[in-house]
């Protein structure tokens, strides 16, 4: 996404009016995708094709309002790539010791989180930060805390090698051709045997469906008065008012994407250096990537170490202004909100609660 069209969402938004129609070209960093390239592609479950849900019952149909999900070309839509990516997604086999899968980091009802303050991977091992939440995560351009991956792709293939999964991609991929029902599988999607590559690609495939577009908030945007309460109502003034959570927590996808130093960690005699280690300037000294607000109630504990335990508390410490700290965001400042401000804004957030739909498939 281009920092400008999240920037056209917010003053959408904050003057009161409707989402953004989906009429810009959503550009995308991992490997294309691009609106002109999505028109190119025909055929059934193509990019620019049939979005009707796979036999898992997801499709990539963008949510009213949203631009459409960007389609690397390297790795077009199909609705049986989909199916194919949703069996891999819960299957505990892809990892080294055979008891994780991608969805034991990202459960629904931990708001596609893990519910832990910092993830344990497989083998036991734990990890220095907390699971990210999957919620539209077709539309990032970046992906961890610190934004080292560039695609989802990418991302997949490095949680699959790494302590998340622990494994050794070729030979799970050797492992699953042994399987009939995903051999033939592979040969219908990819005209070819299972391969890491082709595993990352059907997995990266169903996450671009994990969509959160019909929450109570964008049903009261599209015109439904009753979607939500008055103090919920009274909590989306503070929002882009007062509190100027906007700033950061922008547009439609609730985060601008970028990256910034709250202060938390930072009191630590090692702390972490979060997006600096990726882009080695010294303003990323401590920032990590916005978390999206949708479904924000459910995925305690909060923040990139989990730290914070509740909902509650979060959200003072930002309308607070951060924790101290030399490298602190300048867009930080306490917002001064009295405890009535403090109340409808956890109950406007509440009202960005996702429906979600994810189940565990018959495997192969």
């Amino acid at each position: 996404m281009r920092l400008s069209d999240a920037t056209r969402w917010t003053i959408e938004l904050t003057i009161g009016r409707t989402f953004l129609p989906a009429l810009l070209a959503l550009a995308c960093a991992c490997g294309g995708g691009g609106g002109a390239g999505r028109e190119e592609q025909s055929g059934p479950g193509s990019a620019g094709g049939d979005k009707t849900p796979t036999a898992a019952g997801r499709s990539w149909q963008a949510p009213a309002g949203f631009e459409e999900v960007p389609i690397p070309d390297d790795n077009p839509m199909t609705p049986e790539k989909v199916a194919l990516g949703g069996q891999l997604f819960f299957d505990q086999r892809l990892s080294g010791d055979g008891t994780r899968s991608c969805y034991s980091c990202h459960v629904c009802e931990q708001g596609l989180t893990d519910g832990l303050p910092t993830s344990v991977g497989a083998f036991g091992k734990k990890l220095p930060r907390s699971s990210p939440s999957l919620w539209n995560i077709g539309y990032h351009t970046e992906f961890y805390w610190d934004g080292r991956s560039p695609s989802l792709e990418a991302q997949a293939l490095a949680a699959w090698k790494g302590a998340n999964m622990g494994a050794n991609p070729d030979s799970i991929a050797q492992v699953l051709n042994q399987i009939a029902g995903y051999r033939e599988q592979f040969q219908q999607v990819f005209g070819t045997e299972a391969t890491a590559d082709a595993i990352v690609k059907a997995i990266s495939a169903y996450e671009r469906t994990i969509l959160c577009g019909n929450t109570a908030f964008d049903r009261w945007q599209q015109g439904d008065e009753n979607a939500v309460s008055a103090r919920a109502k009274q909590g989306w003034e503070v929002f882009r008012g007062k509190a100027a959570c906007g700033t950061c927590h922008a547009g439609i996808l609730f985060t601008d994407l970028q990256y910034h130093n709250v202060g938390i960690g930072m009191d630590k005699e090692t702390p972490d250096i979060g997006r600096n280690k990726v882009s080695n300037e010294d303003k990323h000294l401590g920032a990590f990537k916005t978390p999206s607000l949708r479904d924000v109630t459910r995925s305690a504990p909060y923040f990139h170490d989990g730290s914070v335990a509740t909902l509650e508390e979060a959200v003072k410490l930002i309308a607070g202004g951060g924790r101290e700290n030399p490298h602190r965001d300048p867009l930080l400042k306490p917002a001064n909100l009295t405890d009535d401000e403090m109340g409808a804004l956890l109950d406007l957030l509440a009202t960005l609660e996702c429906p979600c739909d994810l189940k565990a498939p018959p495997l192969p």
